[in-house]
């Protein structure tokens, strides 16, 4: 069972300080079955599979794909392919319990694909369930020993980070909070690269006995990885389990793959392979226009310049006992066509019944803000109340566009008046549309 991330894992390595840095971060996520093609690619083994996209074609690569190799029959292991851990704990809307089931006999992947496909799976990190479009048919591996191995990106160290573990198959956060003296780290040079002797000493980590086949196949097999963490633009490169077989073979049987938004433009063809279906509607529309936004369970929409003054906003919508509906941070240097689609995407969120925005101006001038906003209201209208707090560069000339604008705002002194004005509009809203009354809300002067 595959953990959503293992940057938790990194407090247990010996680290150099560091200067912490805030700042939203997209990382591309792609299904298992492409992670597997990649680490394939790269010469690190992994059980045969296939991907199907109906039962009818999945029934046939357990008949005709696991038992064409002349090795006598082969058990298969069919997998939801969504993004998320904890699939075969989980269960569809349509009552059928796990995302990973066995297939030991014909008849059984047509089965459990008609099951999964077209429906949606709930686990732990997807409470809200998210949709199955294909499954991964693999090959059943038998495991005399299963480990975890991991590479990511650690800030602490200011580099890649292996993480490793002889306790593998199960959540490796558990395994750290239970027993974490068997939870290993490696800070790794990124100029210097992953040594032999690194190598070594991870393997011996694992539980391999040194001069042994599964030692030296885990020692290259750790040297394959590293090369396409680096060459692919990885932030984060988990496999759970990886397995030494009876046969002494180490072979990967679960992986998750993340890669580095930024490095889109020389990683084209991993990226050409992202499943949008997957991913939150707003974040993929707010991405288009280079706006960090992270959708939250809140019903306060809010816009800031900065992610600390973002973060600082979230926490004092809280302490006035409401909650934000995402994290948008529209940055310095946003434009007037950035700051209106934040707007709509704001707007447009059926969870959200006011929209806070908070504006400091330095780089980001207050009139580029008030205009976005302004301009949003013109082309499809306000339909939520909208608490607004300026200060900075031409915020005298934003409020007079606000004021001349038509539309009525509310205009809060600081960030307090606008977080309490922000939360009691909310709740009127939220509590009007329970009854279905209509409410209309005047502005403040400043």
């Amino acid at each position: 069972m595959l953990s959503s991330s293992v940057s938790s894992l990194a407090r247990h390595a010996k680290r150099r300080t560091a200067l912490p840095t805030i700042g939203a971060v997209r990382n591309l996520n792609v299904h298992e079955y492409i992670s597997m093609e990649i680490m394939k690619e790269h010469g690190i083994a992994i059980p045969e599979g296939y991907v199907a996209s109906t039962p009818e074609e999945a029934e046939n690569q357990y008949l005709k794909g696991l038992q064409h190799t002349g090795q006598g029959h082969k058990d298969g292991v069919i997998k939801a392919q969504v993004l998320s851990g904890g699939r075969g704990l989980g269960h569809f809307k349509n009552g059928f319990q796990g995302g990973v089931h066995m297939v030991t006999k014909p008849g059984q992947a047509r089965e459990f694909a008609s099951q999964m496909l077209g429906q949606e799976l709930v686990t732990k990190q997807a409470p809200n369930g998210i949709l199955c479009s294909k499954v991964y048919m693999m090959e059943r591996m038998y495991m005399r020993k299963e480990m975890y191995l991991s590479i990511l990106m650690d800030r602490a160290s200011q580099g890649p980070l292996m993480v490793a573990s002889p306790r593998g198959g199960t959540s490796i956060e558990d395994v750290a909070a239970s027993n974490p003296e068997v939870i290993f780290t490696q800070p790794i040079d990124i100029v210097e690269g992953l040594t032999e002797e690194q190598c070594d000493h991870m393997a011996s980590n694992l539980g391999l006995e040194k001069g042994t086949a599964p030692y030296e196949k885990a020692v290259k097999l750790m040297k394959n990885l590293y090369d396409m963490f680096i060459s692919c633009d990885c932030t984060q490169v988990e496999i759970n389990p990886l397995a030494e077989t009876p046969d002494g073979d180490i072979v990967v049987c679960d992986a998750k793959v993340n890669f580095d938004d930024n490095a889109e433009y020389r990683q084209k063809t991993i990226f050409d392979r992202r499943d949008y279906s997957q991913e939150d509607p707003r974040e993929v529309e707010a991405s288009k226009y280079d706006l960090n936004y992270i959708g939250l369970d809140g019903n306060i929409g809010c816009m800031v310049n900065g992610a600390g003054l973002a973060m600082s906003t979230m926490d004092i919508i809280q302490l006035k006992g409401g909650s934000p509906a995402n994290f948008l941070d529209v940055g310095g240097g946003a434009t007037e066509a950035q700051v209106q689609k934040g707007f709509e995407i704001l707007n447009n969120d059926s969870n959200v019944k006011a929209i806070l925005v908070n504006i400091f101006g330095g780089i980001m001038k207050c009139d580029v803000i008030a205009n976005g906003i302004i301009n949003a209201a013109k082309e499809i209208g306000i339909r939520k109340p909208i608490v607004i707090r300026l200060q900075g560069t031409n915020v005298e000339k934003a409020k007079l566009l606000i004021e001349g604008c038509g539309f009525k705002m509310i205009l809060a002194n600081d960030l307090e008046d606008a977080a309490t004005k922000a939360v009691g509009v909310a709740d009127i809203a939220a509590q009007a549309e329970k009854i279905a009354v209509d409410v209309k809300f005047e502005s403040f002067d400043l």
